[in-house]
């Protein structure tokens, strides 16, 4: 488009419905901030209600339209309920943000029980299947949509101390493309996000380790860390019409990381 105006409407959010999970902080905290301010109505996701709820009511002192529903993403009846009330409060959803995860282990593979591996594949890939599952009729009624997978540089490279997260966000990475073969003739995109290391209190045991701070800023180009803002810049660009010719997409948001 040749207009300042027409460029603007590529990324505006009005009259959009988006669903992000993990919402309570970090980078979903961020993700649903910006597409708010783009005119979204964001339902803000996450385990706890309590937390959810002091988002969206951030949310709305701000002049946004915001809801926080609870939901544990490695129950299916949460997720079941999770995408009822979604519908129920603003009649449909047209954005799907799978951010939750979880990393209960910090070490070795062969550390690794199955408790652990079963927690992280249930939330970091059971969870973001079904509940994409759930809302493909949804967003197909309503003429397509977009959904993003929050994956990992560790889902392209596996990261020391962190393997079997790795593998869960590696599947992210072919669950995307899966889908997006599957459902691009239902106008559904779907695209993955790979942060890099990001200044949040979910990687704290990442970057808090002096020595492995130093290993890594000195693999990343830009010489800094990423602050949860940086990944809601590229959210918000694959939720609207910008990003309309876009899907089965990796995209890295780590500084260069991986061009070390």
């Amino acid at each position: 488009m040749s207009s300042e105006g027409g460029t603007r409407r590529l990324f505006e959010l009005e009259g959009k419905v988006a669903l992000v999970t993990g919402a309570s902080k970090g980078i979903g905290e961020a993700i649903a901030r910006g597409m708010a301010e783009l005119g979204a109505s964001v339902v803000v996701s996450s385990r706890k209600a309590e937390a959810v709820e002091q988002v969206a009511q951030a949310f709305r002192a701000d002049g946004l339209e915001a809801t926080g529903i609870a939901a544990n993403m490695g129950r299916m009846d949460d997720i079941e309920s999770l995408v009822d009330q979604s519908v129920a409060a603003y009649g449909g959803l047209d954005i799907i943000v799978n951010n939750a995860a979880t990393n209960p282990v910090y070490g070795p593979i062969h550390r690794t029980d199955e408790r652990a591996f079963d927690k992280i594949i249930d939330v970091n890939l059971k969870g973001p299947v079904f509940l994409c599952n759930r809302v493909h009729p949804i967003l197909k009624e309503r003429g397509g949509g977009s959904i993003m997978h929050l994956s990992s540089i560790g889902g392209l490279t596996p990261e020391a101390g962190i393997g079997i997260y790795s593998v869960s966000k590696a599947a992210l990475i072919n669950l995307t493309k899966a889908m997006a073969q599957d459902w691009g003739k239902d106008g559904i995109r779907v695209n993955a996000i790979c942060p890099g290391l990001i200044k949040t209190k979910f990687s704290e045991a990442l970057w808090s380790d002096e020595a492995n701070l130093d290993r890594f800023l000195r693999k990343i180009p830009l010489g800094r860390l990423g602050m949860s803002e940086d990944i809601a810049g590229l959210a918000v660009y694959l939720a609207g019409d910008a990003s309309a010719y876009c899907t089965g997409g990796v995209y890295m948001v780590d500084g260069g990381y991986a061009a070390s």
